[in-house]
């Protein structure tokens, strides 16, 4: 069984990515976290201004060690089983501030991202929603271990998408992303109960198992 399971409720981290006060992507984060609690699961929601941290620079990390945000940021990855990261689309990308969260934490030995499940959600005022920033988000996380969750869910048009009470004006978007939400907490229930599962995967470069790709498992 994985190290870190345990039989309380499941652990998850949502974090709103944005770092603006009346962020759509806060309220998306918000409204997914009570999701998994109604769903059974203890929740921990965070904000982006929580992780305060430079521009990456190695000249920095090699004289100060890693800043507080960074370190913040791996302890709460660190006790959860899982995370849901709802990010804003910038430019058709990852915003800066993201990326540079994961550049820092990707530091840690042992790598927290790594076998940690995400479920990748997006709130963007585009027509088109934020989903080409999430494709572009997957990457870092993926190359990093984490298993990432096929399906993503990204609200267009998100400064009208809320009614006042923080649910969706659209109640097919809202049960699109209710079954998202429970089914991914399903996959996570599933990898952390059950000790039948078998989980593989390719190291990351700059991961030091020691043991040969082909023969990487745990049960």
């Amino acid at each position: 069984m994985p190290t870190d399971a345990h039989p309380g409720p499941l652990r998850v981290l949502v974090l709103g990515a944005s770092m603006r006060t009346g962020s759509t992507n806060a309220r998306l984060a918000s409204l997914v976290a009570r999701m998994v609690t109604t769903a059974g699961a203890t929740v921990d929601l965070a904000r982006m201004r929580e992780f305060d941290m430079p521009l990456y620079d190695g000249d920095v990390e090699e004289t100060q060690g890693l800043p507080d945000g960074a370190l913040a940021l791996r302890d709460r990855l660190e006790r959860c089983d899982a995370f849901v990261l709802s990010s804003p689309e910038y430019n058709a990308s990852v915003p800066g501030v993201v990326k540079n969260a994961i550049d820092w934490v990707s530091r840690v030995r042992p790598q927290p991202f790594k076998t940690k499940h995400a479920l990748l959600v997006s709130a963007s005022p585009s027509l088109v929603g934020g989903n080409r920033g999430l494709w572009a988000l997957r990457v870092p996380l993926e190359h990093l271990g984490t298993r990432v969750y096929p399906d993503m869910f990204s609200l267009a048009s998100a400064h009208q998408g809320f009614t006042e009470d923080g649910q969706l004006t659209d109640p097919a978007l809202q049960t699109r992303l209710e079954e998202t939400v429970d089914a991914f907490l399903r996959l996570v229930e599933a990898d952390v109960r059950y000790v039948c599962l078998q989980r593989r995967w390719y190291e990351f470069p700059g991961d030091r198992t020691g043991a040969p790709v082909t023969q990487r498992a745990e049960g």
